[in-house]
């Protein structure tokens, strides 16, 4: 082994490993101390018996690593050196927290030291490292991304997905396994066909070997060569280290699955135990020394929990901090040319993609066949061979995996753009979308923003049944958090992409199905728009049509035959159904005096009931009749095309829904 590559154990060094892993566990003794006082609340993972594994691997790291962390993350918060004392009011809850206490036990975040924090989703950070490498990559640094997560987390789909993605793309993440035995209350042996799990990484061409996660100085051995490694090669490489949890999962698991004495077994084997042992028969350390680490170790707690004592409850009146970032000003719109050219939807939008990666280095693209093939509506065909394969990304079938990592890279300062085959496909991808994107901002206290853009086709009305006919957009519109847009003309497939890029938050595009071949004259210097407004496209004085998305035309048509009968319909293109622009809503429906909403989606809990109760709610001594609703039927979209035309708002359902309201 090259020498350089070794532990240095002389008598500094090894006492700062033993120093490391007392402070971490008399650390842990006090935190299920407080818990038990109901000081700290919710769930409490503690990291008894693992603590060689984070002493071992995180001081090999550089202040420009870093590191993604699991529920059970206090002890790498604690090595990477994060103040105890933040992270102890980050567990009160107190506003001093390293999350402001917006984030509690499993959230611990600090950006000044690459601590990407805790994730509560088991497997959810492995995606989110390999977007952190990716980003890394982009650029050309030759940082590293360290990963930890435990056994569990190998039954998910985001490690195969994000094994297989680190390999392809050669990104350099260290996925560190804390393999202590059970999940959470199910060994590994009962619920995994193939309980190696360096062997599961290695099937991906992945390097991977298995460490004895109790000796700290085998771990840190691993690591530093695998970390010398990865600079070198940039390739992936995984260390399962072998460890065991003294204390329950959690402070609510009774244990049940393991008896008193496996657990006295493995604690007299336990990482300060023989690390301890070893250092006094060699007479590198004497007992004075130790108990001298241990006072040290109990005066920096009595320090912090002092800390959380006395520090504050964040107010109320900010409760809403955090949700999104200091939004930008309003874009300056682009000076007519005057001069208009014939372009379709679907042109619209790949000449958006491709002027946002002109003006800016960091935008790239990734997705399913969004390279050669051109993405499944062909958006993006020819980029490809313009911009490389660096830029246009072909990702697997994995849409979790590359959503996350499109996440991880965003929060590291690159714009991507995840194209999303089909709103279907984006249920793979919820949990990245929700638990992961639209949160991150808010548990890390504002210190990580998602600046990412993910676009996804929606929408019925080409025969292709019921798994890829959804208007699910609504759905999304629930999320705080997220921003979502629904453009249905020639110029917002243009100009929104540019916008939403500009965002420091996580922004969702819709694109109908039945819009990419619709053509029509744009400008030709058109360029970024205002997402933060609803449109009046057709001005009416009888009642207001309100409306988004692949129903905009549909309802501009009916509104035509309406006014061949003598009545006024004012057409609203919502165009952001998050937010709502409530002032153009509001104030058309105070002019008309009657509102019909016509959307895609199912009426039940779908975005016209939420637009519908927002003006009863605002506008009830306005209006002269109920809200009117045109909406899908409520039935999976069928495949004949009679009854998928059946199924969906058409000209007809409107035109005769407005005239049942004004009693013609």
């Amino acid at each position: 082994m090259n020498a350089s590559l070794k532990p240095r154990l002389d008598k500094d060094h090894v006492r700062a490993l033993l120093r490391d892993m007392i402070r971490i566990r008399r650390f842990e003794d006090k935190c299920a101390e407080l818990y038990t006082q109901q000081k700290i609340r919710g769930f409490l993972h503690l990291y008894d018996g693992e603590e060689a594994v984070a002493v071992g691997v995180i001081p090999v790291l550089r202040p420009d690593d870093a590191v993604v962390a699991t529920y059970r993350e206090h002890g790498h918060a604690l090595v990477r050196g994060v103040p105890m004392t933040t992270i102890m009011a980050e567990m009160y809850g107190k506003a001093e927290g390293c999350s402001g206490g917006r984030g509690g036990s499993m959230h611990l975040f600090d950006a000044d030291r690459n601590f990407l924090g805790g994730n509560a989703i088991v497997g959810g950070g492995l995606p989110l490292a390999t977007g952190r490498a990716l980003a890394d990559r982009m650029k050309g640094n030759d940082s590293v991304t360290v990963c930890f997560f435990g056994e569990g987390a190998v039954a998910e789909g985001e490690f195969h997905e994000a094994m297989n993605l680190a390999q392809l793309w050669k990104l350099p993440v260290l996925f560190v396994c804390e393999n202590n035995g059970y999940a959470m209350g199910s060994a590994l042996d009962r619920t995994e066909a193939q309980v190696n799990v360096a062997q599961k990484a290695a099937a991906y061409g992945v390097e991977a070997r298995q460490v004895d996660g109790m000796d700290v100085v085998a771990v840190e051995a691993a690591t530093r060569q695998a970390v010398a490694r990865m600079r070198d090669t940039g390739a992936p490489m995984l260390l399962e280290c072998l460890t065991y949890r003294f204390r329950p999962h959690s402070m609510f698991d009774a244990q049940l699955y393991r008896d008193k004495a496996e657990v006295a077994v493995w604690r007299r084997k336990g990482p300060i135990v023989r690390f301890q042992t070893w250092l006094t028969d060699n007479n590198l350390i004497h007992v004075e020394e130790i108990e001298a680490l241990e006072a040290e170790a109990d005066a920096e707690i009595a320090e912090a929990v002092a800390f959380a004592e006395a520090g504050t409850w964040e107010p109320v009146e900010t409760l809403t901090a955090h949700v999104l970032g200091p939004q930008p000003d309003p874009p300056t719109l682009p000076t007519s040319s005057g001069n208009m050219i014939e372009m379709t939807y679907r042109e619209a939008v790949k000449q958006a993609i491709r002027d946002a990666m002109i003006r800016d280095d960091r935008v790239f693209l990734m997705g399913e066949d969004v390279g050669a093939y051109g993405g499944c509506y062909a958006v993006s065909k020819g980029l490809m061979a313009e911009f490389g394969e660096g830029r246009i990304r072909d990702t697997p079938l994995a849409e979790s995996g590359f959503t996350g990592a499109g996440i991880g890279a965003a929060v590291a300062g690159m714009r991507p753009i995840v194209e999303l085959m089909t709103v279907n496909f984006s249920l793979l991808a919820l949990d990245q979308i929700m638990n992961t994107a639209a949160t991150l901002r808010h548990m890390s206290g504002g210190q990580f923003g998602v600046p990412l853009v993910i676009r996804m086709a929606t929408g019925a009305g080409k025969q292709l049944a019921a798994q890829h006919s959804h208007s699910l957009e609504g759905w999304y519109a629930h999320i705080p958090g997220l921003k979502v847009l629904t453009p249905a003309t020639l110029e917002d497939a243009r100009g929104m992409l540019w916008t939403a890029l500009e965002d420091p938050d996580p922004v969702l595009i819709f694109e109908n199905v039945m819009l990419y071949n619709r053509s029509g004259q744009i400008d030709e210097a058109a360029g970024p728009v205002d997402i933060s407004r609803a449109a009046i496209r057709r001005e009416g004085s009888d009642l207001s049509l309100i409306t988004y998305g692949g129903s905009l035309f549909k309802t501009l048509e009916a509104a035509d035959q309406l006014a061949a009968d003598g009545i006024s319909a004012e057409v609203i293109d919502l165009r952001s159904l998050r937010p709502l622009d409530d002032a153009t809503i509001l104030a058309s429906v105070r002019k008309t005096r009657r509102a019909v909403v016509v959307d895609e989606g199912w009426r039940s809990g779908g975005i016209s009931a939420e637009i519908s109760a927002r003006i009863m709610e605002q506008a009830l001594w306005s209006i002269d009749a109920p809200v009117g609703r045109v909406c899908a039927e409520e039935v999976p979209i069928p495949y004949p095309k009679h009854l998928e035309d059946a199924a969906i708002p058409d000209v007809t359902r409107i035109v005769a829904s407005v005239k049942a309201m004004m009693g013609r």
